[in-house]
Order: C-alpha cells, then sequence, then structure tokens
C-alpha cells in the first residue's frame, strides 16, 4: 500500500532517469566512428521544425565559440544562399575577408567538400568502388 501512494511521486526521478539514459546512449554513439550511427538520429531529429531551430542556434553558438571566422564565413554564404549554386559560392568567397576564407576553405578541406585531383588510375579505382556499393 505504501508503495502505491508513493508511485506518483516518483515519476519525476523516471522521467529524468530516462533522458539521463538517452542523454548517455547518444553520448555514447557520438564518441563511435565519429558519430556515424548518431547522424541518422540527428537527422530525424532536423525534420521536427522546432528541433531543427534549437539544433541550428546550439550548433551555430559552439561554432562561433570554437571559431569565430568560421562561423562568420557560414553567416555570411548563409545569407547568400549559395547551398545549391556554384557561381554564387564563387561569388561569396570572393566578398570573404582573408581570414574567413581561410577558415571556411579548412573547414571544407576537413569535410572532404573540396575534393583533391586524381590520376586516371585513382578515378578507375574510385568508378570501380561506386559500382561495388
Amino acid at each position: 500500500m505504501a508503495s502505491a501512494s508513493l508511485l506518483p511521486f516518483l515519476i519525476p526521478v523516471f522521467v529524468i532517469a530516462g533522458l539521463l539514459v538517452l542523454l548517455v546512449t547518444l553520448n555514447v554513439l557520438a564518441r563511435v566512428q565519429g558519430g556515424r550511427y548518431v547522424r541518422p538520429i540527428g537527422m530525424a531529429l532536423m525534420k521536427v521544425p522546432f528541433l531543427k531551430n534549437w539544433l541550428q542556434k546550439a550548433s551555430r553558438a559552439n561554432l562561433e565559440r570554437k571559431n569565430p571566422e568560421l562561423a562568420s564565413a557560414m553567416a555570411k554564404l548563409e545569407r547568400s544562399g549559395v547551398q545549391n549554386d556554384p557561381q554564387r559560392a564563387q561569388a561569396a568567397l570572393s566578398r570573404l575577408s582573408a581570414s574567413e576564407r581561410r577558415a571556411w576553405l579548412d573547414a571544407a578541406g576537413e569535410e572532404g567538400a573540396i575534393p583533391e585531383p586524381m590520376h586516371r588510375q585513382q578515378r578507375r579505382q574510385a568508378a570501380k568502388l561506386k559500382k561495388r556499393r
């Protein structure tokens, strides 16, 4: 009887424990293979409108803390609308300051957005790998 009357008071404890388990699980997934398993979860969360805005704001704030030049460059590029138009991207890159351009190119190089020039043998190997997938 005493445990039944105590159960409503323990509901917040169970909710907090559940959220804690969820956060620990996401943290572990983020550390395994560079976040390979948490990326699909993040992409699914980005489909929810209020979560998308919240995650973008948090990401932008984190980037501003870690690399202010890159954050400034990203803000300028987003305002220019360069996501799908390479000509706009080139024009927007010319308007960045030297430090912003350097920060953006460093980040793009780390992400693999700037392909390295390949010779014929490397192109053939890449084509074979694509066919196997």
